[in-house]
């Protein structure tokens, strides 16, 4: 016997669409195009990041490009060799979520989540705007319609990305390669120049430097570090992201993250030299990677290719998000702190419900924005500092307590990573905290106070199901199952076919009003059903008022009264159309009645569908 079921949304579904093959996962150099945009693109703000700040000295000050350049680097290879220990001891993904939890507590690994959420949403509109930005940079006449183009650009990556993680990386693999091919091609040819071959982009331009121009203090440095590391948000993704791999899991993303260590660490680096060599400085309106082509290649087709490749890949950057979150939010779901929707995964691999979760929110973010870039930019990479200390922080005890070989070196390592990345991400809130960080400040603790919410209500809602205790013996009560009807069809047959099937006893109920009209349907139908005796009692249920659902819920009511103990199915049947478009043509009455039944009453309710060919 065939029974309907309703679901009750308490636990998340553990089925695997049955093609979820490994062809579906990620090799490391997909995972890399997958997951590193965020990361690689950095390399367009990170070195003028530090230069703005360190301009603030003058010329004395830009001569510290390459050591602050340096210690960014230093900190890069601490990081990377930190989350290759985390990939290898969390290969079920969360990064710093699933360190934090483990070894920090449940409510620090809410503030990690809480982090890394807010980063991989300010990510994509940051991406996004960037990138939209170098393109109104090149062609003026599109900045009144940025906005408009920054939807349309985060549509066209949610589409790429709803088809797979496989996909996306397939569709982003040649851009990648061509901005990192242009950008070392860049170095590589400026480390034998002598000096720049053009100037054409900066000349007229007004440089950014300070009229009255600050000494080369340690807060002038540390401001010009904690700027700098702008350039490591998204290290953290492919940790964040592990299961999206492709067996061997743990080895693939490690040799993922190194990939991406070693590139970003050339690059950071080589474009701190070329800086330092050519002498250059901020000037408004032209970026200092766009002044670094334009000295190293000559105004030329290898200039536009060089900000063609970078817009592009700043406008695709936003993919490491919608990479990494839904994989986020599927163990927050697992773990009872979001709807346990979140964890559901589609054929192709795919999280669907967080991707276009992170679609919906960083659109608000936009429209917010305007697609403005530098209202967002004071609220990024505070997150992503968050998550880099609690993962550190929680590797240091991780290393304490495994006690394996070397652990002291290990956790003294990552102790260190967890000092700097804390103090990059002080420094951070508060020399952005009037520009806009304090958002972040108060974002924090309320999506943690979110978190803690749905924890709650699961917790409620799982003592009250008694899950994780063995419950009493099944016993069969005395059962009634209803089946509201308007007339007589082959519809009225199925669902009394079923009703039959299910219940030791059914009764059909008819809804009727006092009208003259209604009243002679009414007796109509009830001539027809003595003719048809199908053997099952037509109740009629007279209504004052014209509504069906409270009328049934009122004879369910009386039946609780009358019958206590009875096991009452209200039996709905709809007719379903073979055509999508043909749903509005429905007068909706089963949901009208469904949702009066389970307002007022603790039947069961079935909805039987009728597929009509």
């Amino acid at each position: 016997m065939s029974v309907l079921t309703a679901e009750s949304g308490t636990a998340p579904a553990a089925e695997e669409p049955p093609d979820s093959g490994e062809r579906h996962r990620l090799t490391a150099v997909t995972g890399l195009a997958a997951l590193s945009l965020d990361a690689m693109a950095s390399v367009a703000y990170g070195p003028e990041a530090i230069v703005l700040v360190l301009a603030a000295a003058g010329g004395a000050g830009l001569g510290f490009t390459l050591p602050v350049t340096l210690a960014i680097a230093g900190l890069l290879a601490v990081l990377v060799a930190s989350y290759r220990q985390v990939i290898a001891a969390f290969p079920d993904g969360g990064g710093s979520y699933a360190v934090a939890e483990r070894h920090l507590g449940r409510r620090t690994s809410l503030v990690a989540a809480a982090s890394l959420v807010l980063d991989y949403v300010l990510n994509v509109a940051v991406a996004v705007t960037a990138g939209v930005a170098a393109l109104t940079s090149a062609f003026p006449e599109l900045y009144g319609d940025r906005l408009a183009i920054c939807l349309g650009v985060l549509v066209l990556v949610t589409a790429v990305n709803l088809r797979g993680i496989v996909e996306s990386a397939k569709v982003f693999i040649a851009p990648t390669a061509v901005f990192i091919a242009a950008v070392l091609t860049l170095i590589a040819v400026g480390l034998f120049r002598d000096g720049p071959v053009s100037t054409a982009a900066a000349d007229g331009r007004a440089a950014a430097l300070a009229d009255n121009a600050t000494t080369v203090g340690a807060l002038l440095l540390l401001k010009a570090f904690a700027s700098g590391c702008s350039a490591l948000t998204g290290v953290e993704a492919i940790a964040n992201a592990v299961p999206a791999f492709r067996e061997p899991r743990a080895r693939r993303a490690k040799d993922a993250e190194v990939a991406l260590g070693v590139l970003l660490g050339l690059m950071l680096v080589g474009l701190a030299v070329l800086i330092s060599r050519f002498g250059l400085r901020p000037v408004e309106g032209v970026t200092v990677l766009a002044q670094l082509a334009d000295a190293t290649l000559g105004h030329n087709w290898a200039f536009y290719v060089v900000q063609f490749a970078t817009m592009l890949l700043l406008a695709l950057s936003a993919n490491t998000s919608f990479g990494g979150l839904p994989v986020l939010l599927k163990l927050l779901a697992r773990d009872n702190c979001l709807p346990h929707v979140f964890a559901l995964k589609a054929d192709r691999q795919v999280h669907r419900h967080g991707v276009l979760a992170l679609a919906v929110v960083s659109a608000a973010l936009l429209v917010f924005s305007g697609g403005d870039t530098n209202t967002l930019v004071p609220l990024f990479a505070i997150g992503v500092f968050v998550g880099f200390t609690l993962a550190q922080t929680g590797m240091v005890l991780h290393w304490h307590r495994e006690r394996g070989p070397k652990w002291a070196a290990k956790a003294v390592l990552n102790g260190l990573g967890a000092l700097l990345t804390g103090v990059s991400a002080v420094v951070v809130t508060a020399t952005k905290f009037h520009d806009g960080a304090w958002l972040i400040v108060v974002a924090l603790p309320l999506l943690m106070l979110a978190f803690e919410t749905v924890h709650r209500a699961y917790a409620h809602i799982g003592e009250r199901l008694g899950l994780g205790r063995v419950p009493e013996l099944p016993r069969g009560d005395r059962s009634l199952v209803i089946v509201p009807v308007g007339g007589l069809s082959k519809l009225t047959r199925e669902a009394l076919n079923a009703a039959v099937s299910l219940g030791d006893e059914v009764r059909a109920v008819t809804v009727t009003f006092d009208e003259p009209d209604d009243r002679e349907a009414a007796a109509a139908l009830m001539r027809d059903w003595e003719l048809w005796n199908p053997g099952v009692d037509l109740v009629e249920l007279r209504s004052r008022h014209r509504t069906v659902g409270r009328p049934v819920a009122a004879y369910v009511r009386k039946i609780h009264t009358y019958r206590p103990g009875t096991r009452v199915t209200v039996l709905i049947p709809e007719a379903e159309p073979a055509h999508v478009w043909q749903r509005i043509l429905q007068n909706q009455r089963g949901a009208v009645v469904a949702h009066a039944v389970r307002r007022d009453t603790d039947a069961v309710i079935c909805r039987l569908r009728f597929r009509l060919r």
